[in-house]
């Protein structure tokens, strides 16, 4: 989250599966991926939240049939998946990284890539982002903006997935993170799943992905201030609509009131 919008590019092709946990990188690696591969990097956090309606609704939708119980509601999950990464090189952060599985059958020759962080600063930093994104005034704030009115929903979806997953009813715990770690090697196979620290740079990845190494900067996107800053526009955006709407509602009343007389 915090960067811009990316729109799918017809024809690509989708290489990466990003299995990396939120808070792990994702936005420098979302940016090196698109550097190396040449086209539009699916990083949920942003897309969902910045992007039009149907990106979110599409992973609601989702969410409303999972885990699948069924081979037919299996492959409607998978579906929907395929189409809202249509035109994608590759997905990272949430919630890709929740249908890695379905994501390893949709894209057999994909690289399935997990980001890896110091696992106490990745509590920490998960437990700020948490606090932030559950507030409760959010649900009315964001009513009258397109895609963010259903984040709270979203939201509620990540924690019912996590609590299912890694059991966790309250922030996520390095527990969760090592929980997660494991579901990784028992639903990817060995030898498609690697690790990658973004601290590291252009070598592994690029060792990774078997390219050569850009005669450019490796990407280091600051998810923290990236969050604070695009949350702070968003509010903002979000205070003056509804400043519009209560001028509109002031201008109708007082309309109706002089017609009265």
């Amino acid at each position: 989250m915090g960067q811009e919008y990316s729109a799918p590019s017809p024809g690509a092709k989708f290489q990466v599966i990003g299995a990396g946990l939120p808070r792990t990188g994702t936005a420098s690696f979302s940016a090196a991926l698109a550097i190396l591969l040449d086209g539009p990097v699916y990083h949920g956090g942003t897309q969902i939240t910045l992007g039009p309606e149907h990106e979110v609704k599409t992973w609601l939708r989702v969410a409303a049939q999972w885990p699948p119980s069924t081979r037919a509601s299996r492959e409607s999950v998978k579906s929907l998946i395929a189409g809202r990464l249509r035109g994608f090189v590759a997905t990272t952060d949430y919630p890709g990284l929740n249908y890695v599985q379905e994501l390893v059958e949709l894209y057999p020759d994909a690289k399935v890539t997990c980001t890896v962080r110091d696992v106490e600063s990745w509590q920490k930093s998960m437990a700020v982002v948490g606090n932030a994104a559950t507030k409760w005034f959010m649900r009315i704030l964001f009513l009258p903006m397109p895609s963010l009115r259903y984040f709270p929903a979203f939201i509620d979806t990540v924690k019912d997935q996590w609590h299912g997953r890694y059991g966790e009813t309250a922030s996520p715990s390095e527990a969760t993170y090592h929980r997660h770690m494991e579901w990784l090697r028992e639903v990817v196979p060995e030898k498609r799943l690697v690790f990658f620290d973004v601290r590291d740079g252009w070598g592994p990845l690029c060792e990774i992905l078997g390219v050569d190494v850009p005669n450019v900067p490796f990407p280091r996107v600051n998810d923290g201030e990236a969050i604070a800053r695009s949350a702070a526009k968003q509010f903002r955006r979000a205070l003056r609509r509804w400043m519009l709407i209560a001028g509109i509602i002031a201008c109708v009343g007082y309309g109706v009131t002089w017609m009265m007389r």
